[in-house]
């Protein structure tokens, strides 16, 4: 069954206090009791209409231009009190043999465009010389501001400090001192972490270029602590033209996740929250939202209790001011310990839902045998897109009960971890530079994600994204708009 011609509305970026945008996308669904909804004159009023032809209008962009002149040497020294330091040894692998050595630990900055080992990252560096800031953001990410500190071992370190190799564990700060103090005198890498953080960093590396409209301005808001990491945080989100807006949490610190990989390939990782878990809404978060064109909400922050309650605040502000809201399903486990929470967010506030197959079924309460293609419909009748990413098997879009399959793009894979992120940074692309048909998106996202899985790490390289924002060229307009009978949709 073809999509039917009376589908006019996914999404809405609508005037305040309307749910007009969502009431007439959802009444022919049985799943929906239509909502009342109120008519609106505002001139502000604009919408994405998903086409008969299966494309699409997109009204997300936005025509200020900002560029980021922050430059900074961002490799440093840390030790076990979270304190910088140089270094005065050279690095080495982190086998129980180095635990006894009296060695500095030596931290590896693990951007592709700066490298640089032993330098020092003053507080001036961050501190000073804040970029401009645009009139909008394209992309606003809400989520967990957490510094990964990633590093080889052997099973002998892991089975010395009692940890259960593959696992991820909470820790407190002792622990996590004791870990760190474990590890001085080993080479690890420090990144500015977290799912959501890889998406937006890849959407505005994406996006840095003048090509299919203007550069793309892209921020994050969250907490981090007024210590050393949270410099370091924002700085590096600086570099990757990601604005971090929140303001530092005073006696805060920072938190942290530390990954430790074995020569088999797997990772222990131990996650210390600190200030992470925190989302302050004020006035100041509500100018930001007011600003924005899509807040990306992170799922790992439905974990903290008093956070949910701010995530549905922010998002019926993001509502009532128009954003369109995506949401992140992040972990299975989570879904799992928190799913009346994850549903309210949905059905109330969601635009967008991005997931792989795993978290899509746990949405659904699918068994694992269940295909993902039903688990997509089942969702998208109740958020207007939602995105299932399949492993090598491809990828789906939905929309009003339908799957559309995007086949895989070919790659040789290398490390997996950071594909759906890359995925995702694909959509919401092709949503902001105007694709004008859902397979084309799909496509775009599915060739950013190989490009990911091809490399080792987790973040799209800037020269790869300029190749691939180049190769789109937009031009996508040209190639995305194909029959829709060629488009594989499945139907209930």
């Amino acid at each position: 069954m073809m999509v039917d011609t009376t589908v006019m509305a996914a999404f809405s970026l609508a005037s305040p206090l309307s749910t007009l945008h969502l009431s007439n996308f959802r009444a022919s669904s049985p799943l929906f009791s239509l909502r009342p909804s109120t008519s609106s004159s505002s001139s502000s009023f604009r919408r994405l209409l998903i086409l008969s032809n299966n494309t699409f209008s997109n009204p997300c962009h936005v025509n200020s231009s900002f560029t980021h002149p922050f430059h900074s040497t961002s490799t440093f020294l840390m030790s076990t009190e979270d304190s910088f330091a140089r270094s005065s040894s050279s690095s080495s692998s982190c086998s129980s043999s180095s635990s006894d050595d009296n060695h500095s630990s030596t931290i590896e900055d693990d951007d592709d465009d700066d490298d640089v080992v032993g330098a020092v990252l003053d507080k001036d560096d961050y501190d000073s010389s804040p970029p401009p800031l645009p009139d909008r953001w394209d992309v606003l990410g809400l989520g967990q501001a957490m510094v990964d500190f990633s590093g080889m071992v052997d099973d002998e370190f892991l089975m010395r400090l009692g940890l259960d190799k593959g696992t991820r564990k909470v820790v407190n700060h002792e622990e996590r001192g004791r870990v760190l103090q474990a590890m001085d005198g080993c080479s690890y890498k420090a990144a500015a972490g977290g799912s959501l953080s890889n998406t937006l960093v890849a959407l505005a590396r994406l996006g840095g270029h003048s090509i299919g409209g203007p550069p793309l301005n892209v921020a994050m808001a969250g907490s981090i602590g007024g210590d050393p990491l949270g410099g370091f945080y924002r700085t590096k989100l600086r570099r990757a033209n990601v604005n971090f807006l929140s303001a530092p949490v005073k006696d805060g610190t920072t938190g942290t996740v530390i990954v430790l990989t074995t020569s088999d390939a797997q990772r222990t990782m131990l996650a210390y929250q600190g200030t992470s878990s925190y989302i302050n809404y004020d006035s100041s978060m509500e100018s930001i939202i007011s600003k924005t064109n899509i807040l990306v909400v992170e799922g790992y922050l439905f974990e903290f209790p008093d956070t949910i309650k701010t995530i549905k605040k922010i998002c019926q502000f993001a509502r009532d001011s128009g954003a369109l809201v995506a949401v992140t399903a992040s972990d299975v486990t989570c879904i799992e310990r928190h799913y009346d929470d994850f549903w309210e967010i949905m059905e109330n506030y969601a635009d967008i839902i991005f997931a792989n197959s795993d978290e899509a079924r746990a949405f659904c309460h699918f068994c694992s045998e269940e295909s993902p293609i039903s688990s997509t419909q089942y969702l998208s009748h109740f958020v207007p897109l939602v995105s299932v990413t399949d492993g090598p098997r491809g990828s789906y879009i939905g929309i009003k009960g339908e799957a559309l399959y995007v086949p895989p793009s070919p790659c040789v894979p290398v490390d997996t971890c950071g594909a759906g992120d890359a995925y995702a940074s694909g959509i919401l692309y092709g949503l902001l530079r105007g694709a004008s048909g859902l397979k084309g998106m799909g496509t775009l996202a599915a060739r950013v994600a190989a490009v990911v899985v091809g490399q080792q790490g987790t973040r799209l390289r800037v020269q790869d994204a300029s190749q691939l924002a180049q190769s789109f060229g937009f031009g996508v307009e040209g190639s995305v708009q194909a029959d829709v009978g060629s488009d594989q949709i499945s139907s209930l």
